[in-house]
């Protein structure tokens, strides 16, 4: 086993946070990890917002359905995608990734709070003032955990497959 694929195997969601402050060495790490996300053509369609203030994480956890939790974290990224490009939706996703897997490696809990599609998404990227021209991609709130509760994944042979799917 090597630190990668553990740091990979043992993240999971966290939704409950302590008090403590994430420090500025690692917010500023972690998003030099999602910018060395895999991009389609190099585009780098990503704005990521960092969002610390108490008052705005209140109003953004309110607005989501599913992410009330936001508002009791020590802080939140924003990950918005240029509409105008064709992969925006996949360079974001990765980038979210990276960002979650870039927290883990410092001990930082988060979870992925969805962004694209949600009725919510044009509240939160007004209420930041992004530019129109991006969409919400994904929310990740994150700190360090206070409660940890893994669940389950499925079994590999489940979910996987090699060469072709099922018997000829």
């Amino acid at each position: 086993m090597n630190v990668g694929t553990t740091i990979i195997k043992s993240r999971h969601s966290v939704r409950k946070y302590k008090p403590d402050t994430v420090e500025e060495k690692v917010i500023r790490d972690v998003l030099e990890c999602a910018r060395h996300a895999p991009t389609a053509m190099n585009l780098q369609p990503w704005l990521i917002g960092v969002i610390r203030d108490r008052e705005l994480l209140g109003k953004i956890a309110g607005l989501t359905d599913h992410g009330k939790f936001i508002a009791e974290a020590s802080v939140c990224f924003a990950v918005f995608g240029e509409k105008r490009t064709k992969y925006y939706l996949e360079d974001c996703c990765a980038a979210t990734e990276n960002l979650i897997l870039g927290l883990w490696a410092y001990g930082v809990g988060s979870c992925w709070v969805a962004g694209e599609k949600k009725a919510y998404a044009e509240d939160v990227r007004k209420l930041l003032r992004v530019p129109d021209t991006y969409t919400l991609v994904s929310l990740v709130p994150a700190g360090y955990p206070a409660d940890i509760s893994i669940q389950k994944k499925k079994n590999p042979d489940g979910v996987t497959f090699f060469d072709t799917y099922g018997e000829i």
